[in-house]
């Protein structure tokens, strides 16, 4: 098991790595991350549709939605929230900022396909044959999300990235898988549990519930069950959702790395 200040040392490797990646290594390695957060998404969604106690229902998520990040980490894929902790390397003078923000920038975009095509491919398979209960639950956790006010959903951002920025750091401490499995299974069931918001999670999260919508059977039983769409918009996802959460999710993962990298650092000779 790593100190935090051995993990620091590692890590530096780490970041170096990931800001020298090719442009499609990058890419098709941050779609299988955005699957994987979005298969984590996902089974949260089908598994607690028919839950009605909403504490059981979140402690059933926390339980299974770090199965995303663990897939991500036994993978090598590439997440954007994760990838914040390249600001060690980067104090560490081992990167440059262009290097950073191009590595962060290509697994954004890779994250988003992963991420769409998944809620694509689940929803207009399942089409009008999904559950009621669970049509219901999908848009209307969309719904909810493209309603948060936009400080709310910054602070909300930051804390959720603090945390998954720990479970990489703790995955990452330990030397063998089941270390790394109980690692990062913690932090992330925290921030599912304590509602906190993740910009690649939600980069699912929405475009079911709007693409859910889509479908005239779905869309009648969504009105059915009185839920409020108006602003289940894709306007909406990316200006009032994405955009502030992701840099909460940026403040939150860089803060954590660079305070990080403060309490450890060794002096430069």
């Amino acid at each position: 098991m790593l100190s935090s200040a051995e993990f620091l040392d590692s890590y530096v490797g780490i970041g170096e790595k990931k800001a020298g990646a090719t442009t499609l290594k990058l890419l098709l390695l941050g779609i299988l991350s955005g699957f994987a957060i979005g298969m984590g998404a996902a089974v949260t969604s089908a598994a607690t549709f028919a839950i009605d106690n909403p504490s059981a229902a979140k402690i059933i998520s926390g339980t299974l939605f770090p199965l995303g990040l663990i897939m991500v980490l036994f993978t090598g894929a590439e997440l954007f929230t994760g990838n914040c902790l390249m600001t060690i390397s980067l104090l560490e003078r081992r990167i440059r900022l262009n290097g950073m923000l191009r590595n962060l920038i290509i697994v954004y975009f890779g994250n988003f396909v992963g991420s769409i095509l998944l809620a694509a491919a689940i929803v207009y398979c399942a089409g009008p044959g999904m559950a009621t209960g669970l049509v219901v639950k999908t848009v209307s956790v969309a719904a909810a999300k493209c309603t948060l006010p936009f400080g709310k959903a910054v602070i909300l951002g930051i804390l959720c990235n603090i945390l998954v920025c720990i479970a990489v750091m703790m995955a990452l401490c330990s030397k063998d898988a089941v270390g790394r499995a109980v690692g990062a299974f913690g932090p992330i069931c925290c921030f599912v549990i304590c509602g906190f918001e993740h910009c690649v999670a939600n980069m699912y999260y929405i475009p079911a519930g709007l693409l859910t919508m889509n479908i005239p059977a779905c869309a009648q039983a969504a009105a059915a069950a009185g839920l409020d769409t108006t602003a289940l918009t894709w306007g909406n996802f990316f200006l009032h959702n994405l955009f502030p959460v992701t840099i909460g999710n940026i403040l939150g993962g860089c803060g954590f790395a660079a305070l990080l990298w403060a309490a450890n650092r060794k002096p430069h000779a």
